[in-house]
């Protein structure tokens, strides 16, 4: 890989859909520098779209400011988030990091350029381009960076890297599937073996559940858990957990409408040994929030008994009885352990039907309220989907027929 010079570099950077208020805020400053994902992917591809990360030598809370938009600052670790139409830049003071013990959150302190860039988590990820004054456009890298990358190699900096802060190890499954990279040798075996320490046992059920979301929400999902079965680091987090079945996985996820979550999905999948009880107890533990814990749950402990009662199904109206409630990430899974097309149909036509009437109809007719109302409306449903009536006088009347039984 050719590295651009320092004019095809800030044009690069210029280009970025985020660019232009970063730039202007900066101005001549001299101290600030674009790093990580956004300038490995510079160098490889030219450029790509996204949220930015920033480095500065000088004061971040004033630099963060002169951009505008939303801000956060976290006094603590020298950062601050902003967030301007619609695209998040994510400001840190050049900093060196010690850590406590391992898997704590570090203790910052001021730091050259260099220095903050030997602090972070792969080679690839260690790149820097100065945005501002007399040195816009200048390339600074760590050492091998700029070779690995070249190559497709994921190296951390040093070797206590994923003791100190073992949510690389999930880190390092989503560069090396999002990338296409491989994991240089002494690196694989420094991840191998802080799992099999039990390096994931220091660090808080929340701070890998977040990156586990990350991983989860990965273009490739598939690919990403693939490779954190391969690192061992799903078994880390319970010795039950784990993508086991990548076909059955894109099976699902093709299946799966727009409207439903690939993350929680395959996170479904992959949790899919776990017992209900079980892992109900361990999303809470890694901070999922109630809603995708309770879809999560859903579709891993449901679908063998919804597949099983889709492929008894011979009537529409089975198929819908066989998904009561389901959540379309359910309805896929089952569909992916063999009835696909009934789950298709579900997912694309039946869950989709309406009656044009409601209880209130029914309670006008003399139905008194209570179960018969419900009765009424699910034999209505039923009589629609398998085609037996059509209009809402043929409904109310098929409705009226159950109730009053």
């Amino acid at each position: 890989m050719q590295t651009p010079g320092p004019e095809d570099l800030i044009r690069r950077v210029r280009a970025l859909p985020a660019a232009a208020p970063l730039l202007a805020a900066v101005g001549d400053e001299p101290g600030v520098h674009l790093v990580g994902g956004a300038v490995r992917d510079l160098l490889l591809r030219g450029g790509e779209g996204g949220d930015l990360d920033l480095v500065a030598e000088g004061d971040v809370a004033a630099l963060a400011a002169r951009l505008g938009g939303r801000y956060l600052s976290h006094e603590r670790f020298g950062t601050a988030t902003v967030t301007l139409d619609g695209r998040g830049y994510d400001f840190a003071m050049a900093r060196r990091e010690t850590y406590a013990e391992p898997g704590a959150l570090p203790d910052v302190s001021p730091a050259t350029l260099r220095e903050d860039l030997l602090r972070r988590d792969f080679t690839v990820n260690a790149i820097a381009i100065t945005l501002g004054g007399s040195r816009a456009g200048e390339l600074t890298a760590a050492p091998n960076a700029l070779a690995d990358l070249s190559a497709g190699r994921l190296r951390v900096l040093h070797d206590r890297s994923f003791i100190d802060d073992p949510t690389r190890l999930i880190r390092l499954a989503r560069y090396a599937s999002r990338l296409g990279f491989e994991v240089e040798p002494r690196t694989l075996a420094l991840a191998r073996s802080a799992v099999a320490a039990g390096a994931l046992d220091t660090v808080s059920g929340a701070r890998i559940g977040s990156d586990l979301r990350l991983l989860a929400r990965e273009d490739d999902p598939v690919a990403a858990f693939a490779a954190l079965r391969e690192l061992g680091v799903d078994r880390a987090v319970d010795p039950r957990f784990g993508l086991a079945d990548a076909q059955l996985a894109r099976a699902a996820l093709a299946l799966l409408p727009p409207d439903g979550r690939r993350d929680l999905l395959v996170l479904a999948i992959a949790a899919a040994a776990v017992p209900r009880a079980d892992l109900a107890a361990l999303l809470d533990e890694l901070a999922f929030d109630a809603g995708s814990r309770d879809r999560i749950v859903a579709a891993a402990s449901g679908a063998d008994r919804a597949a099983a009662a889709l492929a008894a199904a011979t009537r529409p109206s089975e198929v819908a009885a066989a998904l009561p409630g389901a959540s379309v990430e359910l309805a896929a899974l089952a569909g992916a352990l063999g009835p696909a097309e009934p789950a298709r149909e579900w997912l694309e036509r039946l869950r989709h039907v309406r009656l044009e009437i409601d209880g209130n109809e029914l309670l006008a007719a003399g139905v008194p309220e209570g179960p018969a109302v419900g009765r009424g409306l699910r034999a209505a449903l039923a009589a629609k989907l398998d085609g037996r009536v059509a209009g809402r006088d043929a409904e109310l009347a098929e409705a009226l027929r159950a109730a009053r039984k």
